[in-house]
């Protein structure tokens, strides 16, 4: 892949590192919430409508950015062997998703590369998969725009987004991207820890606060926070579950401050996007973290 940009090259470092680190998402506690907010962005939580969507004629799936497998895995499970699905990523963790499907009894074929040149003999596809992948490119806009061509007529692409944040949280989310830009993926895995561990333990206090009115300078509005909360969406990202370990937190923590492509879009800009590469968006979910479309072409 010597073609692609050095940010391009820095992401396939960083996720073939993240994806080997299995222990740190196979839990059950992992496994059940990622599943529950995937079916919940894309399908309000009704396991039936992607039943429906996929019907009865076997459909081919490109899973763009597919990674160890994960998002895949736990969006379409049993439905994998009455379709022809294909894993494609950027990173050396297309070893591991072959891995992980091949201990699920579950086919599936996998390539390593280039999202805006995977090989032509693969497609056209009747749905592309791609969760949380795009803003790691070097324009989401291009990514959308190239992958829908791989797109039979009718297809429908799913994918997942960020959306830009409060401004403190947009600050500290680059700052601290930076502060680690020139660290080993391990050296960057353990300088998050302090972060994580913070999160941690604004997540035990179980603290709720009255913010009396709005404050728009900061993007927070009146109402009670939850305190963890309150500082995970409008002042610095620190992960907290608790029902996960602090590795499991990092996880997701080093997920988003590692990549040094991470960009962030208003719904506006992914209408506009979708627009011009002749997608019709059939469904948009904004929430605090991410922009969830469904779109046919």
């Amino acid at each position: 892949m010597s073609d692609v940009s050095s940010e391009q090259r820095q992401t396939k470092d960083t996720f073939g590192f993240k994806w080997e680190k299995r222990d740190t998402y196979e839990s059950p506690a992992v496994q059940a919430e990622w599943r529950r907010w995937l079916f919940e962005k894309y399908f309000d939580g009704d396991q039936k409508a992607l039943s429906d969507m996929l019907g009865t004629d076997r459909k081919k799936i490109l899973d763009a950015g597919c990674g160890s497998g994960g998002s895949g895995l736990l969006l379409f499970g049993d439905y994998l062997n009455d379709h022809d699905y294909v894993g494609v990523d950027i990173s050396g963790a297309v070893v591991v998703a072959q891995q992980r499907f091949k201990e699920r009894g579950l086919s599936g074929r996998f390539v390593q590369s280039d999202l805006n040149s995977i090989p032509q003999d693969y497609g056209p596809f009747d749905m592309i998969f791609s969760e949380g992948v795009l803003h790691h490119t070097d324009s989401v806009a291009s990514a959308i725009s190239t992958l829908s061509k791989r797109l039979a007529a009718g297809g429908r692409f799913l994918f997942y987004v960020y959306v830009k944040k409060a401004p403190v949280r947009e600050f500290t989310d680059d700052f601290v991207r930076d502060s680690i830009a020139e660290l080993s993926d391990e050296d960057a895995w353990n300088a998050l820890l302090p972060l994580t561990k913070l999160g941690k333990v604004l997540g035990d206090l179980n603290i709720q606060i009255d913010v009396e009115e709005d404050i728009p300078q900061l993007g927070i509005q009146k109402g009670k926070h939850n305190l963890q909360r309150l500082f995970f969406y409008k002042i610095c990202k620190a992960y907290y579950r608790p029902d996960y370990s602090i590795d499991e937190m990092n996880h997701i923590n080093f997920d988003w401050f590692r990549p040094s492509n991470c960009y962030r879009h208003t719904p506006e800009e992914i209408k506009s996007f979708c627009e011009a590469a002749g997608l019709l968006i059939e469904r948009l979910h904004v929430g605090e973290s991410g922009i969830t479309v469904i779109a046919r072409k």
